[in-house]
């Protein structure tokens, strides 16, 4: 049987995976309590101090910000933490294996329980593709635009060796087997395009903001791609 205290720490995990007000009856399934439980843990967690909206009937979520005393990981946890940090490391863009890198050691430290051991002598590694790269590609530039939701301007060339200059929105880096690929709108083509990063000669953040939310866009591009959310796949 989970004990109270356990069950506080997974009641947080799942509202901590929400953006949006969960009814307390997904919260009470999900943990394999009652709805009187549910209620009477949100209460406990908010006279401890945690930013919780809602009420019973509506929903609740946890406000951004919050932040947890240590927790431990468990084994799977540490895991997948090492894993996707070690595969991170092989991207090519040396901002995220750094980040990769500090995270993960804030996350050993951090830990009541010392874990730099655990995460060194892993068994995982992560594939690393050995290519011939000709063009270091703009990933930092790129992941920032996106962030921001900036346009760039760009200087181009195709797999037809045929170079162009245009100004893109980008929307979405896809970090595929041994290249990494941007979706974005193309003000010359007015529409979606896909661009190879490798292939980008040139980039220079404009420092302006495209004039529709990238939430939209990307829902647009989806659409138009026939590609279905993570959550429907």
């Amino acid at each position: 049987m989970v004990s109270r205290t356990s069950r506080l720490f997974l009641l947080l995990d799942a509202l901590r995976g929400q953006r949006r007000p969960v009814a307390a009856t997904r919260l009470a399934e999900a943990l394999s309590v009652s709805l009187r439980t549910i209620y009477r843990d949100i209460g406990t967690l908010v006279e401890l101090g945690a930013p919780i909206d809602g009420e019973a009937g509506v929903g609740y979520v946890l406000r951004a910000g919050f932040f947890l005393p240590p927790l431990m990981f468990n084994e799977d946890e540490i895991d997948a933490l090492v894993l996707g940090a070690r595969w991170v490391e092989h991207q090519g863009d040396a901002a995220l294996t750094r980040a990769a890198a500090t995270a993960l050691a804030k996350i050993a430290t951090a830990s009541p329980r010392d874990l730099r051991d655990g995460i060194a002598e892993t068994g995982l590694w992560a594939p690393m593709f050995r290519g011939a790269r000709t063009v270091a590609p703009p990933l930092q530039p790129i992941r920032e635009a996106i962030r921001r939701e900036h346009k760039v301007r760009i200087a181009y060339v195709n797999e037809s060796g045929e170079a162009s200059e245009r100004v893109i929105w980008p929307i979405v880096l896809a970090f595929l087997e041994k290249t990494q690929m941007v979706a974005a709108w193309c003000e010359l083509r007015n529409g979606f395009r896909h661009f190879r990063a490798d292939r980008i000669r040139a980039l220079t953040p404009l420092r302006l903001r495209y004039p529709i939310r990238r939430v939209v866009l990307v829902k647009q591009w989806r659409a138009e791609q026939k590609i279905a959310r993570p959550s429907e796949c």
